[in-house]
């Protein structure tokens, strides 16, 4: 490969993080009212400081270049609260908001535009080797405090509600919530055009136990007015 071949895929890498690290600037503004100046957003957001750190760290990975990576990768912890590991792969347009505690292990793949909560996990079980953490969709939201377990797929435009354990795939346009999660209902809309808010996810455990209850008086009804003909 000759000098020029090298500089020209150089800069086209280079011209990669820099869109990449524009459509994550793009997605504070877009998706978090309390950010109300650029300044602020480049100043004030560790979430976004951890991107712009891990997406060198994660081009030095590539190098093959020993120590460093992970070295930097540990002083962005001391600095923002966020444990990237410099291998994993982050798509573009991805806002990690508040960031404390997220976690994002070593073969994990995060999609575009997807939104991370504080406290997220998105780590691996056992001592298991080779791919062993998860991938998230484009578009997903993971709730604050949710824990996505394992070498599992979240689906496309999927929605974790928050501090929920996620241990099996999530379909595409599928909200799951609970411990361990299950399927909530499917998400009629785009997850960054669906409502955010962790409040206004069911609980479907909840909904088991309102159907039952709702039975139990229909049936005590029907043996009541069964009584009273006799």
């Amino acid at each position: 490969m000759t000098q020029l071949q090298v500089a020209q895929q150089l800069w086209q890498q280079v011209t990669e993080v820099l869109q990449a690290l524009k459509a994550d600037f793009q997605a504070i503004a877009d998706r978090d009212p309390a950010a109300h100046h650029w300044l602020e957003i480049l100043c004030c957001y560790p979430g976004l400081h951890a991107l712009v750190i891990h997406r060198f760290t994660h081009w030095l990975h590539h190098r093959q270049i020993p120590l460093l990576p992970r070295l930097l990768a540990y002083c962005a912890r001391f600095i923002t609260g966020i444990d990237i590991h410099p291998a994993a792969t982050i798509g573009k347009g991805v806002f990690i908001d508040h960031g404390m505690g997220v976690v994002i292990g070593e073969t994990a793949i995060v999609g575009d535009y997807v939104l991370l909560y504080q406290g997220v996990t998105l780590g691996g079980t056992g001592k298991e080797t080779g791919k062993r953490h998860p991938t998230i969709g484009n578009h997903a939201i993971v709730g604050a405090g949710a824990k996505v377990l394992g070498n599992i797929q979240i689906g496309d435009y999927a929605r974790i509600g928050a501090g929920s354990v996620v241990l099996r795939d999530v379909p595409t346009h599928t909200t799951v919530v609970g411990v361990p999660a299950r399927v909530c209902r499917p998400t009629s809309q785009p997850a960054s055009l669906a409502p955010a808010n962790q409040e206004q996810l069911a609980d479907p455990a909840a909904d088991v136990l309102q159907t039952l209850l709702l039975r139990i008086e229909r049936l005590e009804q029907q043996l009541s007015d069964n009584i009273s003909q006799k």
